[in-house]
């Protein structure tokens, strides 16, 4: 595998990014040099507007400029808080109570388990198909939906399980049952993708591998605070604990639909621009970028279609163009 030609750029081997994107684009049309100056000139501006790339800069968006790095950290590590928070940590440790409810014999739980897990697996393929058609918005917005009606009604079906009799109760108990092997499915094809993908879509070059390691963070501080809460939770509560997870999941649509920019079909160049507003919220932000699309619809042009902005004779990039007006852009607009 070659190296990724940013990371080549960002540490001055300029020549191996060059030949590596000549190597994936072609030298017919001038795509390769078009996107190898692009990157340049998003190195050197992300320079100019970031002084620190220290953890500790990032967290506080010291000398930051306008790319507002501390933002997208806080985004990174709430998203995966929230991934820990929406019930997968209480579906895994209740999940063999509500089998047991369900009337499943002890000897059968361990391959219903199994099962379970295999069928989760096999659900994370759903966002191959689906999550550069949909956006990560939309992919978070229908797995929460799907996934707090499972817990409402797996909560509720355990309830009732638990004081129903004979035949009535192996029926309410399989249709507690399937909704834990429901909610297990919608968490693989959605929310567990998202927040590992979406630091890897939204922090500068410069900063991109530090950016993903604070999700790590965050996914540590969710899944570290569920393992020692989860246990007390549960004994006081038992299944009405999934009330509280089905409350998360509503909680969730609410705050990505907030804060929560789309990086579907976006340039890591492109993000930069989206971030560029002041304002934490996501129609500020889509609106800013909206406003920079019509007053530089060459600079946007050139951050999706991988090309500088073009000479108006020869159509062939212009190479000096993109970096002077990118600056002035974060300046105007940040």
């Amino acid at each position: 595998m070659p190296e990724s030609p940013r990371w080549l750029v960002k540490v001055g081997r300029d020549e191996e990014a060059r030949f590596i994107l000549g190597r994936l684009r072609g030298e017919d049309d001038g795509i390769a040099d078009a996107e190898f100056h692009d990157i340049k000139n998003i190195v050197k501006l992300e320079q100019d507007n970031s002084q620190s790339t220290s953890y500790f800069a990032m967290f506080f968006g010291i000398k930051q400029g306008k790319l507002h790095t501390a933002r997208r950290v806080q985004l990174v590590i709430w998203l995966q808080i929230l991934q820990e928070w929406i019930g997968i940590a209480g579906i895994t440790i209740y999940g063999p109570e509500i089998f047991t409810i369900a009337g499943i014999a002890g000897k059968d739980r361990q391959w219903v388990s199994g099962l379970n897990n295999i069928t989760y697996m096999l659900a994370t393929l759903i966002c191959v198909f689906t999550l550069d058609r949909i956006g990560r918005r939309w992919t978070l917005y229908w797995g929460a939906v799907g996934q707090g009606i499972c817990c409402f009604a797996a909560g509720g079906l355990s309830s009732a399980t638990q004081n129903a009799t004979g035949s009535h109760k192996t029926h309410v108990g399989g249709a507690a049952v399937f909704f834990v092997y429901l909610y297990t499915a919608i968490f693989g094809a959605t929310w567990l993708t998202v927040p590992w993908l979406y630091p890897a879509e939204i922090f500068p070059l410069q900063v991109r591998a530090k950016g993903n390691a604070w999700g790590v963070v965050g996914w540590s501080i969710g899944n570290g605070w569920c393992v020692l809460l989860l246990p007390t939770i549960f004994a006081a509560l038992g299944e009405k604990t999934l009330y509280i997870f089905g409350g998360v999941n509503v909680l969730a649509i609410i705050v990505v639909w907030a804060l929560y920019p789309e990086t579907n079909q976006r340039t890591l160049e492109e993000m930069n621009l989206v971030f560029a507003s002041d304002s934490i919220w996501e129609w500020e932000a889509e609106k800013n970028f909206k406003i920079l699309q019509e007053e530089n619809p060459g600079l946007v042009k050139a951050a999706r279609m991988g090309s500088s902005s073009e000479d108006p004779e020869t159509g062939l990039p212009r190479k000096d163009s993109v970096e002077r007006r990118m600056s002035l852009v974060l300046q105007k607009h940040g």
